[in-house]
């Protein structure tokens, strides 16, 4: 007996008059994981809607098994004065036994983090997204349908969500811009590509090969069907000789090719290009842009009558041209290290010293910086020009926007008409045209599509600013950041050098056991940074010594070599052809190179514990 459940077959589907689908095929099959990929404006939510049976064929043929139910995750819940349990169960059956109904609030309703009791317009934005993935999910329909449920999702919630899934029996059909996500869920891949759907017979995780294949095999096709309308154009322009009817008619079907020929050359070369941006050039700023020396802080909790410790003793120096990423709970403190960053939180105790010279770029999440009531133009530009600097160059706005896939009329658009992705796009716009030497992005990638994040990512990578981001995109860590602070609650906050794939390393050696205490035998333990740094040894009393005086002056000189040291190491390895070159130049650098990274850490948290002393001894 086949298993399939749903079959769309050669449909057409007409959008302002115009064929959007033709020829449209697809089947679904129980338990199958399918990742829905394309372009903005591809058809995904055209695709989804046809699944559900909300939108109509014009054309063709839609088939359902009998009996199979299928759910969609709502984009937009209306915060009314509903309860969660009322709004998730809402969609089953009054005959629903209160046994089955409690297994599903300890299933899926708590793990999401929601609370049964509370008021759906109590709720924040990104609690009403996991009320209505809680409701698809506890329906339990044979085909489910997700629009970007990760989004304002932390990762443990990710994670949680990709078990669920996994082994979800029924099928699912996913749109998300998290890579790392669907790589983990699917096992097939639907592709809406110019009108077309290519099915790919593996999961996202193979998607990229998959359709890098498929273009290459696209252009050698269209390099071989341009030589032969090469050569009948040659024939056709030479004109007919004998007006016979097949020598007319070979003539029409030269110029037909030659026209067709160039529609798909500029169909194919649209989907192979990229988003481009010239390179981001930071201000000039001082070696040192920020520390953080024995910071506390935390915040009182009147519903639970505790304290929410959000740092506890916390050390770090923040240097030109570090990568960082956060990562950690929502409401572990994320967002308020930020706002130490920038000087709108003070700490408890301890202290953070920011570079005067510092320039910032803060991409917030809940895109404060947009004036909702105001044009996409009067957002970018000066008030009486359509034209806006852009890093030192003129840039008229149409075509600036452009770069981020907005179309020229969009310029005169009201912000509050734009999804949330093009908010984002737009907010990015905003942020990009300027800088600064310190850019923070908080959650960037939230409602993007895959195209907008692989342009950003591009740009991060050339921007020699220092930058900070906060991001649970597993995949946009990995390829944007070298560090890595992980705020585990509770003032805990793990630093590792790398990105997340090197987080969860160190994690699963962690739970293994197998990280002794630090030693010179184990040099890549010191991974670890700031956050992990021992406490400084207690002191009878706040006393410079003539000894400790000395000690502090040579610091600064001490740490300024080895970071040299470091920069020259690091270049060093970057040569692949070293080992073959060179194996004793490369045994020695591999050796040092873990030694000076644990000194200059050693040097650095050395220097912030005699700066302490020498303020306490006034």
């Amino acid at each position: 007996m086949s298993d399939l459940i749903l079959s769309v077959e050669d449909a057409c589907v007409i959008l302002g008059g115009k064929p959007f689908f033709e020829g449209l095929t697809f089947h679904i099959h129980a338990g199958r994981k399918i990742a829905l990929v394309g372009k903005n404006g591809a058809g995904k939510t055209t695709l989804m809607n046809l699944i559900t049976g909300e939108r109509e064929l014009d054309d063709g043929k839609r088939w359902t098994l009998p009996g199979v139910t299928t759910g969609y995750m709502r984009q937009h819940v209306d915060p009314t004065d509903q309860t969660v349990m009322d709004f998730v169960f809402e969609g089953l059956e009054a005959a629903t036994e209160e046994w089955d109904k409690t297994y599903k609030v300890e299933m899926v309703i708590q793990p999401l983090g929601l609370d049964v009791n509370d008021r759906l317009n109590t709720l924040s934005g990104g609690q009403l997204r996991r009320a209505a993935l809680a409701r698809a999910l506890v329906e339990e329909p044979d085909i489910l349908l997700l629009d970007e449920p990760t989004n304002h999702m932390d990762l443990e919630l990710i994670e949680w969500l990709e078990r669920y899934l996994q082994s979800y029996r029924g099928a699912v059909l996913c749109i998300s811009h998290d890579r790392a996500f669907l790589a983990n869920i699917t096992d097939r891949v639907f592709w809406l590509d110019r009108g077309a759907l290519k099915v790919s017979p593996r999961g996202f995780r193979y998607f990229e090969e998959w359709s890098r294949e498929l273009l290459e095999q696209e252009g050698r096709a269209l390099q071989n069907q341009a030589k032969k309308v090469e050569l009948e154009m040659e024939w056709a322009t030479r004109g007919v000789k004998a007006r016979v009817k097949r020598n007319i008619r070979r003539q029409e079907q030269a110029f037909e090719a030659r026209d067709a020929l160039e529609i798909a050359q500029k169909q194919y070369k649209r989907i192979v290009s990229k988003i481009e941006l010239p390179p981001l050039k930071a201000e000039e700023s001082s070696q040192n842009i920020a520390e953080f020396m024995q910071v506390c802080k935390g915040f009182d909790t009147p519903k639970t009558g505790g304290r929410l410790v959000i740092l506890d003793k916390f050390n770090m120096r923040i240097k030109k041209g570090d990568r960082i990423g956060l990562m950690g709970k929502n409401g572990s403190g994320k967002t308020t290290f930020l706002r130490m960053l920038t000087g709108e939180e003070k700490p408890d105790t301890g202290k953070v010293k920011i570079s005067k010279e510092l320039a910032f770029s803060y991409f917030d999440q809940n895109r404060s910086q947009l004036m909702t009531d105001k044009t996409l133009k009067e957002n970018l530009c000066p008030p009486g020009t359509d034209y806006l600097e852009v890093r030192g160059k003129q840039r008229h706005v149409c075509g600036y926007l452009k770069d981020f896939l907005f179309e020229p009329d969009d310029a005169w658009r009201s912000v509050k008409t734009l999804s949330g992705g093009q908010k984002n796009r737009l907010m990015l716009a905003k942020i990009l045209a300027n800088p600064g030497s310190f850019l923070i992005l908080d959650e960037p990638t939230n409602d993007l599509d895959m195209d907008t994040l692989d342009m950003l990512t591009k740009v991060i990578h050339s921007y020699d600013g220092t930058l900070v981001v906060v991001s649970h995109d597993r995949d946009f860590l990995d390829r944007t950041v070298g560090k890595m602070l992980v705020f585990e609650g509770g003032g805990v906050v793990e630093g590792i050098i790398g990105g997340y794939s090197d987080y969860v390393a160190f994690k699963k050696a962690q739970a293994a056991d197998i990280l002794p205490a630090e030693s010179e035998d184990r040099p890549q333990q010191k991974k670890r940074e700031g956050p992990q740094t021992p406490p400084p040894p207690k002191r009878e009393s706040v006393k410079m010594t003539f000894k400790l005086k000395h000690e502090l002056e040579n610091l600064p000189e001490k740490i300024q070599k080895l970071e040299k040291e470091l920069t020259a190491l690091q270049q060093a390895m970057e040569n692949p052809r070293l080992y073959m070159e060179n194996p004793e130049e490369f045994d020695r650098v591999t050796k040092r190179l873990p030694r000076a990274q644990k000194e200059l850490e050693t040097a650095e948290t050395r220097w912030l514990e005699l700066e302490e002393l020498k303020e306490q001894a006034g």
